[in-house]
Parts: structure tokens; sequence; C-alpha cells
């Protein structure tokens, strides 16, 4: 077992049991337990802007995170004397993919694209561009015709989609390339001197598979949709990393592998000597 391990968990579905799928009832409060204790760094990975974490933090009563990757991995914070501290450093990091330009920039290119719905303002900033898109749309021709675009500009960009289930409603963002989740989780890993041994990941949706697919321990929990399962499996495989993912089932310490349950059996899974601590912390 390391001797400090570095937890990054998505929020919406993953640690959150905002899903249709029930919720272990002693799930969350094991992993509160877990992240507490001073071998493990805690950072929240997710689609929500700062604000919107902070709520999720209060309404859920979460454990209070070291790092926030926010955004779909555009901004990250650090917790620093109980202040939300914005790391510039990633910004300068990932601006260069647009060459000076900023989201707002970039609005001019789908105009004329009746599937895309501009997002409120307050889910949008300067390296984040999200509109929101009917189910029924053609997915990949649309991020064709987008892609096209942006590369005709000469500009790096990532086209991001997923589904949110509670509004039927389909998202997508338009990211520097390098502003995805995964690019983000290894900024920092590298600047906090935690490496593919020492990382594990937790997800549940189609923003999530950069990180399901690479080389980071990570874990899909058992509440995820079957397509974004399908293509867990798929791009693991293609890319030869199915060692570093794993599919919740349930079962672990009798629960049912949703939401933190599954987290917290991927966590096991990955490194077996913290059952330990989640049995002492599981009868306390």
């Amino acid at each position: 077992m390391p001797k400090h391990i570095l937890i990054c968990t998505d929020l919406d579905r993953t640690l959150l049991p905002n899903g249709k799928q029930p919720e272990s009832p002693k799930a969350r409060s094991i992993f509160s337990r877990l992240v507490s204790r001073p071998e493990v760094t805690l950072a929240y990975v997710s689609g929500r802007h700062l604000e919107l974490v902070k709520n999720a933090i209060s309404e859920y009563d979460l454990p209070l995170p070291d790092w926030i990757i926010g955004d779909v991995g555009t901004t990250i914070y650090q917790l620093r004397n109980g202040k939300w501290l914005h790391w510039y450093e990633w910004e300068q990091d990932i601006a260069t993919d647009w060459q000076g330009n900023i989201a707002n920039d970039l609005r001019a290119l789908f105009t004329d694209l009746p599937a895309l719905r501009l997002q409120e303002e307050a889910k949008q900033n300067c390296y984040k561009l999200s509109y929101y898109v009917p189910l029924q749309t053609d997915i990949a021709a649309l991020q064709k015709t987008m892609s096209q675009r942006l590369e005709a500009q000469h500009l790096a960009a990532s086209l991001i989609y997923s589904v949110d289930e509670a509004t039927s409603m389909g998202l997508l963002d338009v990211l520097p390339a390098h502003a995805t989740k995964l690019h983000a989780i290894e900024f920092l890993m590298q600047h906090q001197s935690f490496d593919y041994v020492n990382t594990v990941f937790a997800g549940d949706s189609g923003n999530d598979l950069p990180v399901l697919a690479s080389a980071i321990q990570s874990v899909l929990v058992a509440n995820a949709d079957g397509n974004v399962i399908e293509q867990a499996k798929t791009q693991t495989r293609k890319q030869k990393t199915m060692t570093a993912f794993y599919l919740a089932q349930g079962g672990f310490l009798g629960m049912n592998g949703n939401y933190s349950a599954g987290i917290l059996e991927g966590i096991a899974h990955y490194h077996p000597e913290t059952r330990l601590w989640m049995e002492e912390n599981h009868e306390q």
C-alpha cells in the first residue's frame, strides 16, 4: 500500500446519489471516514462550476476535498486555510490550445447549428463553451462538423458529450484539447507527486471516459448507464488499459456498488489494504 493515495471522484451520480438507482445507506459515511485519513488526498472532479460543487458539498454533507477540478476539467481550485484558491498555472497550461482565444470567441463558429442551445452563462467560462443538445441528435455528425470548423481555425479542442439523466438532455462541452478531466488529473498528479500506482479515479458518465480508459486506476460505479459501460470496455480494450479499469459489481461490504459504494469497492480492488480501514469504520 502506498504511503499516500490520491482519490479523484466525479460528483453527480458517482459520489452523489442523485440517479435512479438506490444508494447503500452507510456507504457515504464510510467514504467520508476513509478520506479523512491522513494518507488520503481527495479531489472532486466535476462538470459543475465551483459554486455548484460547494452547493453539493453542503446539500449532501460531503467531506471537504483538498482539490476541486471543476467545469469538466477547465478549472482547478485548492482548499487552503479555508479558502478556495484558483490554480492559474493550469489555465495558463491549457490556454495555448486556443491561441489567445477564449470561449466567447468560439461561439460564432457554431451559431448556425440548430441542434445547439447555449447553456446558462453561469455554466460557461473562459475555456469552456457549453451547449444543450437534444437526445435524438446525431452526435457523431455534429461533433464532426464542429471539429472541422475548429481545425480550420487552427484551434485544438475536445468535444465532450454526456447525458444529464435528470433532465433527459444531452450536454456538449467545447474545451481546449488539454482541458479534459484526464489531463487535469494528470497535471495534479504531476505537481503533487502522485503516480498511476497511488491514484484512483471514479466516474459514471460519458465525460469520464477519457479517464476511465486511461492508465489511471479507475472504477466505473455500478449505476452507470449501460452505454457508458460498453464504451468504457471497448476503449480500455483498444488502449490496452484493462488492468487499470474496474466495473463495480456490488456485494462489497454488503453494499450494492452504486455511487459511493462503487467508489469504495474500486479503491479496495486496487488497494486491498484499505479494506481494513473501511471495515474498522464500518463497525463504528
